[in-house]
């Protein structure tokens, strides 16, 4: 890959940056030299690719062949087994009188779901219904309620949703994200 030093372009190929027009130096068409085979190299050739080869085993090679599998005999090495501690002898185990394992008896007593209005993490626009916040569109969450919020008067200055991409914005102004005019 070549990097531009001008601008930063990556690219894969090319004597010029594709971004910016930039010449680079060491990529301009150089023709190759013009190397001569020596001739006491032998310039033989694979027919096919798989030519049989006679290749004796070394007798010297087979001493040194190691077995492996079941016929290897189990070894033990004392100096590897760091982590073992010595005997610790007869230690009494009691119970804990205070550890508890059960569960409590279910008293059939439920705790009500919230109602009411809830406030998006996100914008911190607020809503009385739905799963998806009208404000933002993000999953609403319903284990908190929100604080009571006086309603407040869209002319107080209140963000109302874009009418084409729905992106809270302030009335009277053009959208931060689509430019649209905002109506009051």
């Amino acid at each position: 890959m070549i990097i531009c030093p001008v601008c930063d372009h990556v690219q894969s190929e090319g004597e010029e940056c594709e971004g910016c027009g930039k010449r680079f130096p060491g990529l301009l068409n150089v023709p190759a030299p013009v190397v001569a085979p020596l001739p006491e190299l032998e310039l033989t050739h694979h027919v096919g690719g798989r030519v049989p080869v006679d290749a004796p085993a070394l007798p010297e090679l087979d001493l040194t062949r190691l077995r492996s599998g079941p016929d290897l005999p189990p070894m033990s090495v004392p100096d590897l087994e760091l982590t073992r501690s010595g005997v610790t002898g007869d230690v009494p185990v009691a119970q804990m009188a205070d550890l508890d394992t059960g569960r409590a008896q279910d008293d059939g007593v439920r705790t009500a779901a919230p109602v009411g209005a809830v406030t998006c993490r996100y914008c911190r626009h607020v809503q009385a219904e739905g799963l998806l916040c009208d404000g933002c569109g993000m999953r609403l969450p319903r284990a908190r309620v929100a604080a009571p919020v006086a309603a407040k008067r869209r002319d107080e200055g209140e963000r109302v949703p874009c009418p084409s991409c729905h992106v809270p914005a302030w009335p009277g102004r053009a959208c931060v994200a689509c430019g649209t005019k905002v109506e009051a």
